[in-house]
């Protein structure tokens, strides 16, 4: 199985998704949801991305098509902007 197709598989369990409720929430049909998580089907990036909300699999989705850098320093610029808002108010 393609690591990719993998990680739908594994965005639908963690969201305690069964095949069938995926492909209603997604208005498509269990055979597709099973094709894609088998790597039978390649998956547009509209599907893509509405799988990724359905299961709630944003940060898991960033890591996977953007690297684990990428997401660290986007993790890490975002937990300064609290400090960011708080000093821009004193000038």
């Amino acid at each position: 199985m393609p690591d990719f197709a993998k990680h739908l598989k594994d965005f639908r369990e963690g969201a305690n998704l069964t095949q069938i409720e995926m492909a209603q929430k997604l208005n498509m049909t269990q055979s597709h949801v099973s094709k894609y998580e088998k790597g039978r089907k390649i998956i547009d990036l509209e599907t893509f991305m509405r799988w990724v909300q359905v299961t709630n699999s944003e940060a898991q989705a960033a890591i996977i098509l953007f690297g684990a850098d990428i997401f660290a320093q986007a993790t890490q610029v975002l937990s300064l902007v609290p400090a960011f808002i708080r000093f821009s108010f004193f000038i």
